[in-house]
């Protein structure tokens, strides 16, 4: 019994140590975030924001690029998610719910799918999008984040549907639902852990994506988020850049992912529990 609560001590020891270890970048981001560049550098580093301001998060809030930046980034993550998860969704009920012929095909082209480098479809996209007209459009980014996500969100979902016995479904239509009624009210709801956990997938590849945007948007109103923050630099005579604004701008940029789980953690939490099914 000694000899577990030691190890168990030890073991919650050097956890909260590699917490902490991996929280503290963002915790200087946000100490960064409200001290002034003289104070950032300073040689003397400093751990807590006192005599800090607001004033970094004025000036970032207040640039009209960031404006534009958000309201496109904004527009191209949900685009993808809603995409990425109905095209997904009806996959992965393709490849677990029916056989057909080159089935097995198919699961193995989203595995190799997924080992192709994304560096080497650069110059493929680029003139797809060209020819289509579709540069600098929220649209033409949208498509290329989706086919993108839509490999691994099928082989994730494709889990969560298999998961779920296709018995189910028959025991409600012979109670009298059609096959349509029973998956909506049987199937549907014990898939939500699923459909939530892919969605925050996509949210997060969409949303902090940076080469693809780099290439197929090279117009300044057309700048993702990513693309803002890497040119946000302020103007000042001697070119320097301000870091208190930068890490304010990197706070604000990564609050939405924050927020965004913070909404759907509880149903991931609540649709497993859901999912549960009494015997």
């Amino acid at each position: 019994m000694r000899r577990s609560r030691t190890s168990r001590t030890l073991l919650t020891v050097l956890a909260l140590a590699v917490a902490l270890l991996w929280a503290f970048p963002v915790y200087w981001m946000l100490n960064s975030a409200f001290l002034p560049n003289v104070v950032l550098q300073s040689t003397t580093p400093t751990f807590l924001p006192f005599g800090g301001s607001v004033d970094n998060f004025r000036v970032v809030v207040t640039d009209p690029a960031f404006v534009q930046a958000l309201a496109v980034s904004l527009v191209v993550t949900l685009t993808t998610v809603v995409a990425a998860l109905v095209v997904a969704f009806l996959g992965a009920l393709a490849i677990s719910r029916f056989r057909f012929r080159g089935r097995a095909s198919f699961v193995v082209a989203l595995l190799l799918i997924q080992m192709l480098p994304a560096e080497g479809l650069f110059i493929a996209q680029y003139k797809m999008m060209s020819s289509l007209g579709l540069l600098n459009r929220s649209l033409g980014l949208a498509v290329l984040y989706t086919a993108a996500v839509v490999p691994f969100t099928i082989w994730m979902l494709r889990g969560f549907v298999a998961g779920v016995p296709a018995d189910l479904e028959e025991a409600a239509m012979v109670d009298g639902l059609s096959r349509t009624r029973a998956f909506l009210k049987i199937t549907f709801p014990l898939l939500a852990p699923g459909l939530v956990a892919s969605g925050v997938y996509a949210f997060l590849q969409a949303w902090n994506e940076f080469t693809v945007a780099l290439v197929v948007m090279t117009e300044e109103q057309a700048r993702t988020l990513p693309l803002w923050l890497r040119g946000f630099v302020q103007a000042s005579a001697s070119r320097e850049t301000d870091w208190g604004q930068v890490m304010a701008a990197s706070t604000l940029v990564a609050l939405p992912v924050i927020v965004f789980f913070l909404i759907v953690q509880g149903r991931m939490s609540s649709g497993l529990v859901g999912g549960a099914v009494k015997g």
